[in-house]
C-alpha cells in the first residue's frame, strides 16, 4: 500500500513538474517569438516604425483578451490611476466647463473648503490665463491637466469675476494664486437622519480610511436617535478589500468570516476575518443596491446577508467577484492584475457567469436557475450565486426619459444653474428651496436655444426604422403611413421640456443648490425625489 501511494505522489509530482515546465517553455517561445517580429518590423517595414504606438496596443489588446480589470498603467497615466483607485488627486479642488476652444475656463463647482474656494476662486468665475498662456485653443481635460499639479505647487490664473468682492467689482479681470493641494473626494458623501428615528449614509466608494468614517457618521447618527440605518451602496463601484472588511466588522460579532480570495493555486487563498469589536449588532440595517454597485460594495452587501445582518434592497448588482493587485513594472509603469476570485461567507462567487456580455447598462443580464447554485445563509436562507448580489427585496430604480438624459448629460441644466446663479445673490436652504413654475418656464425658454437631441425614444426608434426601410426600398410604398407616423411623435422642443418637468426639475435644482451650498447640499436634494429610498423607507426590514 505504501508503495503505490508513493508511486502515486511521484507521478503527480512529475506531473505538476511537467506542466510547470511546459508553461515556462511556452512563456518562453512566445516572448522570442515576439521579440523577432519587433526586430524585423523595425529593419524590414517600409514606413518609420512607431515602436511605442504599436507595443501600447498590443499590450492593452492582449490584457483585455483576459478580462475587463487587467490593465497597463505606464509613469505617465499614474496621476489619472491614483484619481481612480484612491479619488484623489493634486489640484485646487473645482470642476470646470469649457464650452468651445474658443470660450473661457469656466468654475462650475468648487469644492467646499478647498484651496481654489480659500484662494477668491467662484462659480462663474472665468479663467482666461492658466500660468501665463491663454486657455483660447484647448478643451476642458487639457485646461484640468493644467491645473493639476504636485500638491505644494502653486498655479496661477487671471480670472474675470463673476461677483464683487473686497476689492474688486462684478466683471473685474484680476490675478489670483493658488497653491495645490491633495484633494480626496469624501467617500461618504452625505450622512444625516431621514427621519426621526432612521439614519443615512451614502457612500460612493471604498478608498484608504472610509471604513473609519461611516464607524465615525454611524455613531453620530446613533447620538441622534437612530433606530434603524440606511447603507446606500447605489452607484458605489467598489475600492480596497480591506476597507470592505473592516466596514463589515462595524457590524459583526469579531472574528466572523467577511470573504474569500481564491488565486490560481490553494497557498493563494486568503480568508479575510473581522478584526475588531463591533459598534452595533442589533439595529436594524438596509443596504441599498443597484447594478451599478460592484466589487467592495457586493462584498459588503454579500457578507452582511449571508451573516443575515442586514435587508438589501434595491437591484441586483454589478457582478464583479475578481480581485486586482498591484504590480511593479519597469520604467515606473504598474500592472492592475487580477490575481483571485472573492467568495461571500456562505461560498457564493457573485462574479457574473459572462463578464464580457452585459445589458447595456452594465448589469448582468438573466441567468435562468439551472445555470446557478444554492447556498445558505448563517440561518438557512437560500441565496443564488451566478451574477452579482440579488436584494432580498427587489426595488425598481426610476427611469427617466431620453430627453431628461439629452438634457442633463449635454450640460443644459448645468449652464442654466451658472446662469440662475449670476441672478440671485441667495436662495433660501435646501429642505425650502423650490424652483416656481415660472423659473422653469425661464428654463425652458433658456433650454429652447441650446443644441441637443430632443428627440423621444419613439421618435429615435422611428428615425432608424425609416433609414432601414429607405435603404431596403421599401419607404416610397408606405409613404403616407410614415408621414402620419412620424407627424405624431414630432413634438417642439419646449412642449417636450414642458411635459418632462417633473424627471427634469430635480437635476435643476440639484445644479442650483449646490452653486450655494456645495456638493453634500446636492444630495440632500436629491433624496427628495429618491422614489427607491422612499420605498426603502416604507418596506419593514427583515428578521432574523
Amino acid at each position: 500500500m505504501k508503495r503505490i501511494f508513493a508511486i502515486s505522489f511521484l507521478l503527480a509530482a512529475l506531473s505538476l513538474s511537467a506542466s510547470a515546465q511546459s508553461k515556462s517553455f511556452t512563456l518562453g517561445q512566445w516572448v522570442e517569438i515576439h521579440n523577432a517580429i519587433l526586430k524585423e518590423l523595425n529593419r524590414s517595414y517600409v514606413d518609420s516604425l512607431p515602436v511605442g504606438r504599436i507595443e501600447r496596443e498590443a499590450v492593452d489588446a492582449m490584457l483585455e483578451s483576459l478580462d475587463p480589470y487587467t490593465l497597463y498603467v505606464p509613469e505617465e497615466e499614474q496621476d489619472d490611476f491614483r484619481m481612480m483607485i484612491g479619488n484623489t488627486y493634486g489640484g485646487i479642488g473645482a470642476i470646470i466647463n469649457k464650452q468651445s476652444l474658443d470660450a473661457n475656463v469656466i468654475i462650475s463647482e468648487p469644492y467646499a473648503g478647498s484651496p481654489a474656494v480659500r484662494s477668491g476662486l467662484g462659480v462663474g468665475d472665468e479663467i482666461i490665463e492658466i500660468d501665463g498662456k491663454t486657455v483660447k485653443g484647448i478643451n476642458s481635460s487639457e485646461a484640468s491637466e493644467r491645473m493639476k499639479g504636485k500638491p505644494g505647487t502653486t498655479v496661477a490664473f487671471k480670472v474675470k469675476k463673476m461677483r464683487g468682492g473686497p476689492t474688486w467689482a462684478p466683471g473685474d479681470t484680476i490675478d489670483i494664486k493658488v497653491v495645490r493641494e491633495r484633494i480626496h473626494l469624501p467617500d461618504v458623501e452625505y450622512a444625516g437622519m431621514l427621519n426621526d428615528t432612521t439614519g443615512y449614509i451614502l457612500q460612493s466608494k471604498f478608498t484608504e480610511g472610509v471604513s473609519a468614517s461611516v464607524r465615525e457618521k454611524f455613531l453620530e447618527l446613533k447620538s441622534k436617535g437612530m433606530k434603524k440605518f440606511i447603507l446606500d451602496l447605489r452607484g458605489n463601484g467598489g475600492g480596497l478589500l480591506v476597507e470592505a472588511v473592516n466596514e463589515v466588522a462595524l457590524f459583526v460579532p469579531k472574528g466572523s468570516i467577511v470573504v474569500t480570495s481564491k488565486g490560481n493555486s490553494a497557498k493563494e487563498t486568503q480568508v479575510l476575518k473581522t478584526q475588531t469589536d463591533p459598534v452595533d449588532l442589533e439595529m436594524p440595517i438596509v443596504v441599498l443596491v443597484n447594478s451599478s454597485s460592484a466589487s467592495a460594495s457586493e462584498i459588503v452587501s454579500g457578507a452582511l446577508q449571508d451573516l443575515d445582518r442586514a435587508t438589501i434592497m434595491g437591484t441586483r448588482t454589478f457582478g464583479k467577484g475578481l480581485v486586482q493587485s498591484i504590480r511593479p513594472l519597469p520604467y515606473s509603469g504598474q500592472l492592475k492584475v487580477t490575481t483571485a476570485k472573492y467568495y461571500t461567507p456562505s461560498g457564493r462567487c457573485v462574479q457574473a457567469i459572462d463578464y464580457s456580455h452585459r445589458n447595456e447598462d452594465g448589469s448582468v443580464g438573466h441567468i435562468p436557475d439551472s445555470l446557478t447554485h444554492e447556498f445558505k445563509t448563517v440561518g438557512g436562507r437560500t441565496v443564488r450565486d451566478g451574477g452579482g448580489i440579488t436584494p432580498d427585496v427587489e426595488i425598481p430604480s426610476k427611469e427617466y426619459g431620453r430627453l431628461t438624459y439629452s438634457v442633463v448629460m449635454n450640460l443644459i441644466t448645468d449652464r442654466y444653474a451658472l446662469e440662475y446663479y449670476s441672478k440671485h445673490e441667495s436662495i433660501p436652504p435646501v429642505d425650502e428651496f423650490h424652483l416656481t413654475d415660472a423659473e422653469y418656464e425661464d428654463f425652458v425658454r433658456f433650454a429652447a436655444d441650446k443644441e441637443f437631441d430632443y428627440r423621444s425614444s419613439a421618435k429615435a426608434l422611428f428615425d432608424e426604422m425609416k433609414r432601414t426601410l429607405v435603404n431596403e426600398g421599401l419607404a416610397e410604398g408606405m409613404s403616407d403611413e410614415l408621414f402620419a407616423l412620424e407627424k405624431s411623435l414630432n413634438i417642439d422642443k419646449k412642449t417636450f421640456l414642458r411635459m418632462k418637468k417633473d424627471e427634469i426639475i430635480q437635476f435643476l435644482e440639484e445644479d442650483i443648490v449646490v452653486r450655494y451650498y456645495f456638493q453634500e447640499a446636492g444630495v440632500k436634494l436629491r433624496l427628495r425625489y429618491d422614489d427607491q429610498l422612499k420605498k426603502a423607507l416604507e418596506t419593514p426590514c427583515l428578521t432574523f
